[in-house]
């Protein structure tokens, strides 16, 4: 049977969805961690994983995971992957050192197409690890489906996403943003309510979310190959 394969996952995706993503035979080697901070990397190399996957780390409120421990995990030959949240933007910095990089949220941050840890930080709650606020990325993601999607013209995203860029990170919240729209005259009264109907039906976007799924079904058809 393969090495054991250490998983940091919190906000971006809850832990049934995941493990529902994995093979029986792939399950008994998975070690699904909270969020990663500085050292955790050097951590779960000690504790002989082979296959390491960053998907959530902290951000502002400890010290985030760094590239020194990477590349040393990467250097003793462990495959090492990251998406979605600190795994993209990580990725993004050490791929050209051999780090694996899946999703849109990977390719936005290797193409300089966004740069700032703020894309992706979200608060959470401390025991569940469950997101109480909304990621600018998904934020971006939704608003651009609702002008596809004749909810908002250009003029009114551009306007709704400056508001949205402008709020710290854990006040970033749908209700939030649509609320202090309508207390400065962002948009007219009937487009914020018809995008919180809108929102409310479901059309909101996770983009971090989706790069989750992939990352971790690329991670089962891995571990399976060298089971």
């Amino acid at each position: 049977m393969t090495q054991k394969a250490v998983i940091f996952l919190g906000p971006t995706l809850d832990l049934e969805s995941a493990r529902s993503l994995f093979s029986g035979d792939v399950l008994p080697v998975l070690d699904f961690r909270p969020p990663a901070s500085r050292g955790d990397i050097e951590k779960a190399e000690k504790d002989g994983a082979r296959f390491i996957c960053l998907i959530d780390g902290v951000f502002f409120e400890n010290c985030s995971v760094g590239h020194r421990e990477i590349l040393h995990a990467l250097s003793d030959g462990i495959f090492v992957m990251g998406s979605s949240s600190m795994g993209a933007l990580r990725a993004s910095e050490m791929d050209a050192f051999g780090m694996t990089g899946i999703g849109t949220i990977f390719s936005l941050y290797k193409n300089k197409i966004i740069e700032s840890d703020d894309e992706v930080a979200v608060i959470c709650d401390p025991f569940s690890n469950a997101p109480l606020s909304e990621a600018l990325v998904n934020i971006r993601a939704t608003f651009q489906k609702a002008v596809s999607e004749s909810v908002l013209s250009d003029f009114e995203q551009e306007t709704l996403f400056n508001l949205a860029s402008s709020v710290y990170y854990p006040d970033r919240t749908y209700d939030y943003l649509i609320q202090t729209a309508r207390e400065t005259n962002l948009a007219e009264p009937d487009t914020l309510d018809k995008l919180e109907k809108w929102i409310a039906n479901g059309n909101s976007v996770d983009v971090k979310a989706e790069d989750a799924v992939l990352a971790l079904s690329f991670l089962n058809r891995k571990l399976s190959e060298n089971m």
